[in-house]
């Protein structure tokens, strides 16, 4: 009986566990979302909270218990059929991640559960991603519009404002 023994076997060695989570962590770090089992899924989920929170520190030494945690595995893209190394996984998480989540306090991930099952044992799939990967990119594709009233309450706001500050002469 496993009463009160945390975390999930996952039908893996110790070795093996920690293996995999270490790759699907780095694997939602480099690509920011990826497709798991929903047991995979919850388990790896506070590992990956845990290391960004290490990012928003920013510290040497956090940078080295994130090296030692997660290992610092290269990111590499195919450009033109070749392997070009585009930086590590710690680089991103404390140079992209890191800043990107300092106003946030926790919560970075979130789990959407799939409709599709995983062909062979039929598992349930879900998609692990990291929260805010979307809104930074329609950030910068259009302003937010502003209403007509709004903008006409804030233009009178800011003429009353000026017109108090003004000191008459007299």
């Amino acid at each position: 009986m496993r009463h009160r023994v945390a975390g999930r076997r996952l039908g893996r060695t110790k070795e093996h566990r920690l293996a995999m989570r270490r790759n699907l962590v780095a694997s939602l770090i480099q690509h920011e979302t990826i497709s798991t089992t929903i047991e995979k899924a919850k388990e790896v989920k506070p590992f990956a909270e845990k290391l960004i929170t290490l990012a928003k520190k920013g510290t040497l030494a956090a940078r080295r218990l994130a090296i030692s945690r997660l290992g610092n595995r290269d990111i590499v893209n195919n450009e033109d059929g070749k392997a070009v190394k585009t930086g590590t996984v710690v680089g991103k998480l404390f140079s992209e991640l890191g800043p990107r989540y300092l106003d946030r306090a926790g919560g970075y991930t979130r789990i959407i559960r799939l409709s599709m099952r995983r062909l062979g044992d039929n598992g349930q799939l879900v998609l692990l991603q990291l929260v805010g990967a979307e809104e930074g990119k329609k950030k910068h594709d259009k302003p937010k519009k502003r209403s007509r009233k709004k903008a006409e309450h804030t233009a009178k706001a800011v003429e009353t404002a000026e017109t108090s500050e003004k000191p008459e002469n007299t």
